[in-house]
């Protein structure tokens, strides 16, 4: 029996190390040297501390900023005592909300951002799906350039510039389909604040 099962084990340990160390090992080593970004989280520095993620979205409220989809993350603050305080895009809770289509608290959540873009100027024919749906991983970094189009007025009104402005920074920072028909186009919501950021002073002001 031990010469029979001997191969076997040999070629269990054999595809373990292999294919559980050299393997992966190998990838990461290459993909930090081919494309050390992206191997690294795709993260971005400011001043030397990561301000966030090319792949992650971020919960951003101020009016001068474009905002991102709204995060189907619903958990709270683990820090926070009260359990009160919400984590939108929270990557260490990634998941969608599971509500289905008959929900009411779906129903009420979606009719209420509705409402708010249409007080903020919207029409309520026009407003984009992805200005009130959340993703499947409830962490999408991008949104549609007709959500995007939506909210320059708003940031053009907080910078103190003219809509065309921004109308051509959000065009500058649209990604098209990738070769021509795979996906949608979008623009990244932390690539288009970065980019906002930086915009010269006297376009500012």
């Amino acid at each position: 029996m031990i010469s029979h099962l001997r191969p076997a084990l040999s070629l269990v340990v054999l595809f373990t190390l292999l294919l559980g160390f050299a393997f992966p090992l190998g990838f990461t080593g290459l993909g930090a040297i081919v494309l050390p970004f992206q191997a690294n989280g795709s993260l971005v520095m400011r001043d030397g501390k990561p301000i966030g993620s090319m792949l992650i979205g971020q919960a951003m409220t101020e009016p001068q900023y474009l905002h991102a989809r709204p995060s189907g993350i619903t958990g709270t603050d683990p820090k926070d005592p009260s359990k009160t305080v919400p984590t939108p895009y929270d990557a260490s809770t990634s998941s969608a909300s599971n509500l289905g289509p008959t929900s009411k608290a779906l129903h009420d959540r979606v009719a209420g951002d509705v409402d708010t873009l249409v007080k903020a100027g919207a029409r309520a024919g026009s407003i984009p799906m992805d200005a009130v749906t959340t993703s499947g991983s409830g962490l999408d970094p991008d949104i549609s350039p007709a959500y995007a189009d939506l909210q320059a007025a708003r940031i053009a009104d907080a910078r103190h510039v003219p809509v065309a402005t921004i109308r051509d920074l959000l065009a500058a920072n649209t990604t098209g389909r990738a070769l021509g028909i795979f996906g949608e186009a979008h623009l990244n919501v932390l690539r288009v604040n970065l980019a906002l950021d930086a915009l010269p002073a006297a376009a500012a002001h």
